[in-house]
């Protein structure tokens, strides 16, 4: 129990290639250094598209809870964040890294809160699409695997009759070992005809 507390969380996220994020974070560090609202805007935009939501928006604080908040996200989109002039200024969360992380944390709560109920009825339509196919196209299926099956069982036994036979005319073709077959001569088959016609009168009239 003691080691599954200890354990850090973890869950399966979509997340932006690294040369995205790396853009991402590029672009945020400039707007902290220049203020430079494009800067933002690019970071922003390349959030958005790359989950296809909306763009929120985002109003500028000088302090958030009397400094003990960086960010808030409301459910209709909102996001209050400190202003890098107000932030630099902080006596605690002062950094540039602080205030970069800080976005990303409002960022993630726009993404995984707000517009909750939209959210959960496309992930349940998703999850069950496909599930149950018709029944017609079930029973095609089954009786396509089923006629497959049957024509591969009877070609294979086809198969095992034809070599079957083929293994016995061969034995039958093949002569024993030891007696060789030779066509009879014309003679010999004259003689035998003779000899069949004759009879035991004609035989004693030859020899009379």
């Amino acid at each position: 129990m003691i080691e599954a507390i200890r354990r850090p969380f973890q869950v399966r996220m979509l997340l932006p290639p690294i040369v995205r994020r790396r853009e991402m974070d590029k672009s945020l560090v400039e707007f902290f250094r220049d203020h430079r609202q494009s800067a933002f805007r690019r970071a922003i935009a390349d959030f958005c598209n790359f989950y296809h939501l909306r763009r929120p928006r985002i109003e500028w604080y000088e302090y958030i809870d009397w400094g003990k908040t960086a960010g808030r996200t409301f459910e209709d989109g909102r996001i209050h964040l400190v202003h890098p002039e107000n932030w630099k200024r902080g006596r605690v969360y002062n950094s540039e890294r602080l205030w970069v992380r800080a976005v990303y944390h409002e960022l993630a709560h726009y993404l995984f809160w707000t517009d909750a109920e939209r959210k959960a009825e496309v992930f349940t339509r998703r999850m069950v699409h496909g599930l149950r196919r018709p029944a017609r196209r079930a029973n095609s299926a089954a009786g396509m695997r089923g006629a497959r099956t049957a024509a591969r069982s009877g070609a294979r036994a086809g198969g095992r009759r034809v070599a079957a036979a083929g293994g016995r005319n061969r034995q039958a073709a093949a002569p024993r070992p030891g007696r060789v077959r030779t066509a009879p001569s014309r003679a010999g088959r004259v003689r035998r005809r003779v000899a069949a016609r004759v009879t035991p009168r004609t035989a004693r009239r030859a020899v009379r």
